[in-house]
C-alpha cells in the first residue's frame, strides 16, 4: 500500500488559489477513478474536482470556507501500490493534513467537516508539481455526508424551509431533532417523534410552545457565492459615490401592447414579459446617452465606453444573486430578449451558467418582478456606471382629459456613479426611457 496526495489543480485563467466549499467525501470514504472529491469556487463558477486515482481517504486538507492555493495538498489518499509519496508520515482516518501555518479561515469549518489546519503555505506549494486532475463545472450540489446520531455544539441541523416553520410554532429546537432523512434531513416525522418522545411533556406542563423561550443560536460563515456577492457589494459601495434618481412611469399602454402581442404571437414567438420591453427601451436609451453605457477603471482613470450593450440581468438564485450576460443585447428584438432572459436566467438558477455568461456586463436591469416594492436604491455592478432598477405595478388614479381614471404605474429606481455621470444626464436618460414605454409604439420603430 502506497500514499497517493491529490494536489488543487491549476484550472486555468491565471487563478492562483480558490475557495473550498464542499466536500463530497470524508475520511475513510474509498473512492474510485474520476469520483468527485470537492468543490471548489473561483469568482463565480463553481468546479467539481475528480479523484485521479482509486483509493481511501487517508485525511482532507482544508475546511469548507478556507482559500487554497493551487499546488496545496487537497486530499491525501491510500491507493495500491507505491502511490506518488516516499515516505510519507502516516495519517489516521479522520485526522487532518497537519499545516506549517494555521489559517484563520479554518473557523469557518462547515459542521459535516472534520476539524482541519490550513494546507501548507503558497510559497512551498509552488515547489510541488501540480497533479493533472481534470475539472468539471458543477450543475447540481451534492448532498453532504450523513452527520453522526449526535450533532456537535453549533453544528447547523439539515431541514428544509417548511419544517422549520413548523419547529419554530412548535417551540422545537432542531438542534436537538435527531434527522431520519438523507444526510441525516430532519422531515415533519421527525418532528413528530419528538413530539410524542419530548415535546408533549412541556406543552402540557409549560405555556404554549409557540411562546416557548428560545435560546438557540446559529453561526453561519459565509462560504461560496454568498462570500462573492459579499465582497462584491462592499467594493461597489466603498469604492462608486452612488447617487439614485427615481421615476414614476405610466405603462397602462405598454401593458395594454403587451397583451395584444402575446395574444397574436406568443405560440410562435413566446410570451413577452414586461422585463424585456424595459431592457429594449433601455438600449434605445443608451444609443443618445453612451457614457451611461461604460465600465470606469478609477485606478487607471479611463471611463471605456462601449458601442455593443452587454445587458446584465440580475437574477436571483437558491445559491445568491447572480448577473448572466446578454451579449450585444443591442441586436435583439422583444422576443430575442425575452427568449435570452429566460435561458441565462435558467442556467444561473441550475448553476451551469458558462463563465463568459456571467461577465463583461456593461450596464445592468435589476428586478424583483411582484415583490419590487415602490422605490429601491440598487447598487452598481462595480466596474459598471448605472444601474437600472424595476420596481413592481401598482394601479393609482390619475388625471386624463378633467377626469380621474385608474391607470398602472411602476417606478424605475436607478443608481449612478456621480464620478462619471452627472445627475442632469441621468435624468435625461431615465426621461428617454420613460417617454419610449409610454409611447410603447417607439420600441418598434427604429
Amino acid at each position: 500500500m502506497g500514499t497517493y496526495i491529490v494536489k488543487m489543480p491549476d484550472i486555468g485563467e491565471g487563478i492562483a488559489e480558490v475557495e473550498l466549499v464542499a466536500w463530497n467525501v470524508k475520511p475513510g470514504d474509498v473512492v474510485k477513478e474520476d469520483q468527485p472529491l470537492a468543490d471548489v469556487m473561483t469568482d463565480k463558477a463553481t468546479v467539481e474536482i475528480p479523484s485521479p486515482v482509486a483509493g481511501t481517504v487517508v485525511a482532507l486538507g482544508g475546511a469548507v470556507g478556507q482559500l487554497m492555493a493551487v499546488g496545496s495538498e487537497l486530499i491525501r489518499l491510500e491507493v495500491e501500490g507505491a502511490g506518488n509519496v516516499k515516505h510519507a508520515p502516516p495519517a489516521r482516518p479522520g485526522s487532518a493534513v497537519q499545516s506549517e501555518r494555521p489559517s484563520a479561515h479554518s473557523a469557518l469549518a462547515a459542521p459535516t467537516a472534520p476539524a482541519a489546519p490550513e494546507p501548507p503555505a503558497s510559497a512551498a506549494a509552488k515547489s510541488a508539481p501540480v497533479a493533472a486532475v481534470p475539472v468539471v463545472t458543477v450543475a447540481e450540489r451534492r448532498p453532504a455526508a450523513a452527520p453522526p446520531p449526535h450533532r456537535a455544539p453549533g453544528e447547523k441541523p439539515l431541514a428544509s424551509p417548511a419544517v422549520r416553520q413548523r419547529a419554530w410554532e412548535l417551540g422545537i429546537e432542531l438542534q436537538f431533532v435527531h434527522g431520519s432523512g438523507p444526510a441525516g434531513r430532519i422531515t415533519h416525522q421527525d418532528l413528530d417523534v419528538y413530539l410524542a418522545s419530548r415535546g408533549q411533556r412541556l406543552a402540557a406542563s409549560g405555556p404554549h410552545p409557540a411562546y416557548a423561550e428560545r435560546h438557540g443560536e446559529e453561526a453561519v460563515p459565509m462560504v461560496g457565492l454568498r462570500r462573492r456577492i459579499a465582497q462584491k457589494m462592499a467594493e461597489s459601495k466603498r469604492r462608486i459615490p452612488h447617487f439614485s434618481y427615481v421615476e414614476e412611469i405610466d405603462v397602462t399602454e405598454l401593458e395594454a401592447l403587451r397583451a395584444q402581442l402575446n395574444e397574436r404571437y406568443a405560440a410562435q414567438r413566446g410570451k413577452l414579459t414586461l422585463l424585456p420591453l424595459i431592457a429594449r427601451a433601455v438600449i434605445l436609451a443608451l444609443r443618445d446617452f453612451p457614457r451611461l453605457n461604460a465600465r470606469f477603471d478609477d485606478e487607471a482613470g479611463v471611463v471605456t465606453q462601449f458601442g455593443a450593450v452587454h445587458l446584465g440581468i440580475a437574477a436571483q438564485t437558491d445559491a445568491g444573486l447572480m448577473v448572466p450576460v446578454i451579449r450585444h443585447a443591442e441586436a435583439r428584438d422583444a422576443w430575442g430578449l425575452a427568449a435570452e432572459i429566460s435561458r441565462l436566467a435558467e442556467a444561473a438558477r441550475a448553476g451551469n451558467a458558462a463563465r463568459e455568461e456571467l461577465a463583461g456586463s456593461t450596464i445592468t436591469l435589476s428586478s424583483l418582478g411582484p415583490l419590487g416594492g415602490i422605490a429601491s436604491t440598487p447598487v452598481i455592478n462595480h466596474p459598471e456606471v448605472a444601474i437600472v432598477g424595476v420596481n413592481r405595478i401598482v394601479e393609482r388614479l390619475a388625471l386624463r382629459g378633467g377626469m380621474v381614471v385608474a391607470r398602472q404605474a411602476m417606478n424605475l429606481s436607478s443608481s449612478f456613479d456621480h464620478r462619471v455621470i452627472d445627475g442632469m444626464d441621468a435624468a435625461r436618460f431615465i426621461q428617454a426611457v420613460r417617454t419610449t414605454l409610454e409611447a410603447p409604439a417607439l420600441l418598434f420603430v427604429e
